[in-house]
């Protein structure tokens, strides 16, 4: 997936010639903080509702103001990971998204970055869920997909939780099967510690909104 295939085709960009007012409207539509000024496609930065309120501007035109704008934006074939470590690094609701001319192409939310997550971790996909607590220098891709299917199951999606200054991980597994007893007995058997499963949909929804809290925490929105 590439940022174009992910550009919004609702929200707006601002020109010079409109208020703050219109603009922190339009960030209270979208329940967004940021949005990029152009000028026909001239991509001239990012500005943020905190720039309008400090400047205590919201009835005048944007451009009757020297403004301090940042200008973070991502090209049209950079892999939608790095837009996700870009708006989490400069804490955007927002990334521009220009061609390689520089001439701007739309945006991508904060929102759209989350619902491509949530499909690219199979949260719709119906199955359970294993988290594996693992010292770094044991992980094995090749291992934990075998004992999975061993057991006529598959993993969905997998992802690594690595904690500062530990030799630990968390390797979160979503596998597409809702009893996962004998997955579970064949990791016991391999000497896996099993930090937790989740094989009923409450508990999975609780799984689900604990992830997206510590997500928002992570990009510090």
């Amino acid at each position: 997936m590439y940022a174009k295939d992910l550009i919004s085709d609702v929200v707006p960009a601002l020109k010079t010639s409109d208020s703050g007012q219109k603009a922190l409207y339009w960030m209270d539509i979208f329940r967004i903080s940021h949005l990029p000024i152009v000028n026909n496609r001239d991509f001239l930065g990012l500005i943020s509702d905190k720039d309008i309120y400090d400047l205590n501007m919201s009835e005048e035109p944007i451009g009757n103001h020297t403004l301090s704008l940042f200008s973070p934006y991502v090209t049209t074939n950079q892999h939608v990971y790095e837009v996700m470590e870009l708006a989490s690094r400069m804490m955007l609701t927002v990334v521009p998204v220009l061609d390689q001319n520089n001439h701007y192409l739309g945006l991508i939310t904060l929102t759209d970055l989350l619902h491509y997550f949530a499909d690219m971790s199979a949260i719709k996909q119906p199955g359970g869920i294993l988290v594996l607590d693992i010292n770094a220098s044991d992980y094995s891709l090749t291992q934990i997909a075998q004992i999975v299917e061993s057991n006529d199951a598959k993993i969905l999606s997998l992802y690594i939780t690595s904690h500062p200054q530990s030799t630990k991980m968390e390797v979160t597994l979503k596998i597409n099967r809702l009893d996962l007893t004998s997955v579970i007995q064949t990791f016991n058997r391999y000497n896996y510690t099993i930090k937790a499963s989740f094989m009923n949909q409450d508990d999975m929804d609780a799984l689900y909104e604990n992830r997206y809290d510590a997500f928002m925490r992570y990009l510090n929105i």
